[in-house]
């Protein structure tokens, strides 16, 4: 009898790792499309990041900078034109950056 429980024991613990290899994990296609779809929607949130922060910060500073060079040249022009008055920026770099402070402060 002791043979016949052994062979019994044998056989149980040959269908528990039978039972263990069938429990393991495996990737099947809806692991794999979920986790294609956490990071499709992870790339979306940062391309709305990207986007607030081209729409709220960067564009509007441009705007502004680049606005103000405009209306100070079309202002040289028009002195120019109308009045005949010649009109010189002294220090072209501290203008540049005077005008890029402004157009930080103003935000």
């Amino acid at each position: 009898m002791s043979t016949g429980g052994s062979l019994f024991d044998l056989r149980a613990s040959a269908l528990d790792e039978k039972d263990e290899l069938d429990s393991l994990p495996s990737d099947s296609t809806s692991d794999i499309y979920s986790t294609d779809s956490e990071a499709q929607a992870e790339w979306e949130r940062s391309l709305e990041q990207l986007q607030l922060l081209l729409t709220m910060m960067i564009v509007p500073w441009f705007g502004k900078y680049f606005g103000r060079k405009f209306a100070y040249w079309s202002w040289a022009r028009y002195m120019e034109w109308a009045h005949n008055m010649e009109v010189k920026w002294t220090n072209k770099k501290s203008f540049k950056a005077v005008g890029a402070v402004e157009a930080a402060t103003t935000l």
